[in-house]
């Protein structure tokens, strides 16, 4: 993990288009962080979690979507590619980010401080696959770690308890 990343909003990304995003920004609102693919058998939760969006968001949730090529090879698109595909197949308004990694020596700083913060099963820290989420409270704190089949839909009550 970065020595000077002590919080969730000590990194900057990039969205789609190549801008720097500071994750300070997000400070304040509760997050669902994703790593996504466009061609997995987990992609139809772009269709949930732009549910989950649509309804909290007014409340203060963010979703930010992480492009991922590390599973399966199963986001082989371009950024613009892939901000076309979310768009066009499943109406996504919520952030989806440029293409990174989640794990090994290229993994992005976000996602290694998220792995430390919130190990999965059995303590491991590597990412599974596609639509692993951090749920994130108002303060940056990681809150909980759901695998790739819990449903966005699964996670409407332990967002709700941080709104």
């Amino acid at each position: 993990m970065p020595e000077s990343m002590s919080s969730i909003y000590d990194t900057t990304l990039r969205d789609r288009t190549g801008e720097s995003i500071a994750m300070d920004s997000y400070r304040g609102k509760v997050l669902l962080i994703v790593n996504v693919a466009s061609r997995c058998g987990f992609t139809p939760q772009y269709a949930g979690l732009q549910k989950l969006y649509e309804r909290f968001r007014d409340r203060g949730l963010e979703i930010l979507g992480f492009p991922c090529n590390q599973f399966g090879g199963q986001e082989p698109g371009s950024d613009a590619e892939i901000g076309q595909f979310c768009s066009l197949n499943y109406g996504v308004t919520f952030p989806v980010f440029s293409k990174v990694q989640v794990n090994g020596p290229e993994a992005i700083p976000l996602y290694q401080f998220l792995k430390k913060e919130a190990p999965g099963l059995l303590g491991t820290e590597a990412i599974k696959w596609n639509f692993t989420k951090f749920l994130v409270d108002r303060n940056g704190k990681i809150i909980d770690r759901f695998a790739p089949t819990s449903t966005p839909e699964s996670l409407e009550s332990a967002i709700e308890k941080l709104l």
